[in-house]
Order: C-alpha cells, then sequence, then structure tokens
C-alpha cells in the first residue's frame, strides 16, 4: 500500500512538473513573439503566438499580440479574428477595442469600427487615440461635426501629435472652414515638414480660397516628396490653366495620365488646355479618352474578384513542390503520384491528372495528391474542381499551408473576397510567409 502510494505522488509530482514546464514554456513563446513584434518580424511573432497559444489557449494577451502582428502584415481579417478571441476572455481592455477598430476599418467595416472605438472611449475616456481614430472613421461616414469634436479632444489630450492636426485640417477642409483647415496644415508641416498630404491638402484648401500660385507651390512640393501621385499632378495642372499657363498644365496632365492611366480628369483638363492652345483635334481625342473610360465593359465572366485569371496563374505557380522521396506502398500510389507530377513538369496536364486519380484511387486519403490535382486542375481551368480537391486535402491535413494559399487565391478569383482572405490569412498562420503578401495586394 505504501508502495502504491508513493508512485501516486511520484506520478502526481512528475504531471504537475509538466504542466509547470509547459506553462513555462508558452510563456517563453508569448515573450518571442513580443519580441519578434518589437523588431518588426512580423511573421516569426505569428509563428511564436501561436505555439504560445497551442499550449496556452486562454491567455488573451497572446491572441492581442498574434492579432497585431498579423495587423502589421496587413491581415485584418486574421487580426479581427484574434482581437475577437481577446475580447472574448477579457473584455475591458480598451486597447483589444481600439485595434479591432482599425483593423476593421481597414476592412472599410466602418460602422463596426465605431461600435469598437465608442466601446473603448467608455472603458478609457483619457485615451487620445480613441478619439482619433472615432473621428476619422466619422469623417468617413460623413459625420464631420462629431468628427471635428473628436479629433479636437485627440488634439486636447496629446497637442503635439502630427496626424491629429493632419486630419482635423482635412475634416475641416469638408466643412469649408479653408482658413482653418490651413492652419491645422501648416501645424502637420511644422511638425512633420515631409508629410506630401500636408502640401496636398493644404493646397486644395487655397485653391478653395482662388490662391492658385500658392497651391502650385503646395503641390509642387507635394509631388517633390511623393512623384507618383497622379492626383497631385492633376490638381498642379488644374491650378496653372487656372492662371492661363496652358503648356506647363499639359504636362501635368501628362504626368498624371501617366501614373494613371484611367484619370478622367486629367483628360478633360488636358483637352481644355489644348482647346485653349488651338488644338481642337488632340482636344477631341482627350474628351473621347475622358468619356469612354467609365463605358469600357469587362470580359471577365467567371473569374469576377479583385484576383484576375492572369494574376491566379502567376500566383498559383509561386507555390514551392515540397514533394518528399516516400517509401513506395505495395499498391503503388506513391508511383503514380510522382509520375503526374513529373507529366505536369512536362507540361501533360490531362496525363497527369489520369495518374492523380489513380494514385487517390488506390489511396483516398492521399492529400498530397488530392493537393497536386487541384493544383492542375485550376490550370486547366477548372477552378470549381480545384477548390472540391483543396478541401479533400485540408480535410486530410488540416495544417496543409499550401492547400490554404491555393484555395484562397482561387475563392478570391471567383469573388469569394472574405472567404478567399479568411484562407490566405490561415495559410499565413500555418507558416506560408507567401500569403502575407497576396493579403497585403488583395485583401485590404
Amino acid at each position: 500500500m505504501k508502495i502504491f502510494t508513493k508512485t501516486l505522488l511520484l506520478l502526481l509530482f512528475a504531471t504537475f512538473t509538466t504542466l509547470l514546464k509547459a506553462q513555462s514554456t508558452a510563456e517563453e513563446f508569448y515573450q518571442q513573439g513580443i519580441n519578434r513584434n518589437n523588431s518588426g518580424d512580423f511573421v516569426g511573432a505569428v509563428q511564436s503566438f501561436s505555439l504560445a497559444i497551442s499550449m496556452n489557449p486562454d491567455n488573451a494577451n497572446t491572441y492581442y499580440g498574434r492579432g497585431m502582428a498579423k495587423a502589421n502584415l496587413k491581415d485584418h481579417k486574421g487580426a479581427i479574428d484574434d482581437f475577437d478571441r481577446a475580447i472574448d476572455i477579457n473584455p475591458k481592455d480598451a486597447t483589444y477595442f481600439t485595434n479591432r477598430g482599425m483593423s476593421k476599418a481597414k476592412q472599410e467595416n466602418t460602422k463596426g469600427a465605431l461600435q469598437d472605438f465608442n466601446r473603448a472611449i467608455e472603458i478609457s475616456p483619457d485615451n487620445s487615440s480613441s478619439y482619433f481614430n472615432r473621428g476619422v472613421t466619422r469623417m468617413k461616414l460623413n459625420m464631420d461635426r462629431q468628427a471635428l469634436a473628436d479629433l479636437n479632444k485627440a488634439i486636447e489630450l496629446t497637442p503635439e501629435t502630427m496626424s491629429y492636426y493632419l486630419a482635423r485640417g482635412q475634416v475641416k477642409t469638408k466643412l469649408n472652414d479653408f482658413v482653418g483647415g490651413i492652419a491645422d496644415y501648416d501645424k502637420t508641416i511644422a511638425l512633420s515638414p515631409k508629410r506630401p498630404q500636408a502640401y496636398a491638402g493644404r493646397g486644395f484648401a487655397k485653391i478653395k480660397l482662388n490662391d492658385f500660385k500658392g497651391a502650385i507651390l503646395d503641390y509642387s512640393k507635394a509631388i517633390e516628396l511623393q512623384p507618383d501621385d497622379a492626383e497631385n499632378f492633376y490638381y498642379l495642372g488644374y491650378c496653372r490653366s487656372q492662371i492661363e499657363e496652358y503648356r506647363e498644365s499639359i504636362l501635368d496632365f501628362d504626368k498624371a495620365i501617366t501614373a494613371d492611366p484611367q484619370n478622367i480628369k486629367a483628360y478633360y483638363g488636358r483637352g481644355f488646355a489644348k482647346s485653349k492652345l488651338g488644338q481642337n483635334k488632340e482636344a477631341i481625342a482627350d474628351f473621347n479618352k475622358c468619356l469612354e473610360i467609365n463605358n469600357i465593359q469587362s470580359d471577365k465572366v467567371f473569374y469576377t474578384g479583385s484576383i484576375s485569371k492572369d494574376k491566379l496563374d502567376a500566383l498559383r505557380n509561386q507555390v514551392q513542390d515540397k514533394m518528399k522521396l516516400t517509401e513506395l506502398s505495395a499498391d503503388r500510389a506513391e508511383g503514380y503520384f510522382s509520375r503526374g507530377v513529373g507529366k505536369v513538369k512536362s507540361g501533360d496536364a490531362k496525363g497527369a491528372i489520369v495518374d492523380f486519380n489513380k494514385a487517390i484511387e488506390l489511396n483516398p486519403i492521399y492529400a498530397e495528391a488530392y493537393f497536386s490535382r487541384g493544383l492542375t486542375r485550376s490550370s486547366t481551368g477548372d477552378q470549381r474542381g480545384a477548390l472540391q480537391d483543396c478541401n479533400n486535402a485540408l480535410k486530410l491535413n488540416p495544417k496543409y499551408s499550401e492547400a490554404y494559399y491555393v484555395r484562397g487565391i482561387i475563392a478570391k478569383s471567383l469573388g469569394d473576397e472574405l472567404g478567399g482572405c479568411a484562407d490566405l490569412s490561415k495559410a499565413g498562420e500555418l507558416g506560408l510567409t507567401a500569403a502575407y503578401t497576396v493579403i497585403r495586394d488583395y485583401c485590404n
């Protein structure tokens, strides 16, 4: 009996020691995630926080940290999911609501963002960042008077923050307080002299006050700081046209069109300037272009999402082949699979699908065969079949990052924007860093 009791105590002690070790390891991964976030290694931070979560899934700060890393990678859908979990665990931290609101705003969910900023201010009424973000959100919702009140409060709490004055200058301009707007842009420039938006904003306010020469100076400075902005070239050309410098304005409109070939205002402005110089044939061509651009119809029928068919092909082809030599089973499914991969590389997609079909017939739980068949089907235009193959691969291997990635880009090409971004977020979370480049370019 004593021996049994002693053995039980040893087992209990060992279990307790293991739990303490796991908890300590979760804390270590959490701290590693913080350090990687601070150093700008956001992909590494996501991986560290994910490991910490797998060991301790009830720590709100770990979800928050991973959400911040994802937000920095512009994976705002994934960030919102993590902020949701942090808030579920601890609903009294204002920073969780503020940052979830910021990610919602990036996803154009302005009403949802507004609700989060309201809650953050209820919890912590002296946080200038929450007032600033709520003010910017209200401005997007055309609640300009309320936005101005929020930005006034943000500046009252933190009076030397450049972005607060820039935003207040913008909302004052919307409210036709051009003199007040110029004063805020002046303050912005004093705090941060290399902010092109401040010069452009001040230039626009000067246009409204008929100070075209002053606006020319501001737009010229904005272009010096940001030389590829089509709108700034357009307004510079517009101002020069107002003081009858038509030849100079044409050069500005040329640059606006080079930067943005769909800029209808620039075609109109250039046409107007050319007509003033008697270049009537060229002027009519520009007016025609101005009127035709918005009437061009898309011929895309199936690929209705933000990722075109050509881009889908390019992104899909970036998936690396991670096939490794495996022991050949008695049914030789691996042989059919490997031959299928070889046929893909030699351009025989049809023959490859036949081999993948045989591999799956012989081994119905062959995740790699489903995935490779999905890749091949996608390359032939069978996106629905490819999605089904990715689904099957993920059922067999829920951590198949490449399958999430490919399913995500296909979904986005077919118009399922939210589903596609969610899959890309999961691929990134599982370590496929290429997913974050796609998220940055197509999910925001």
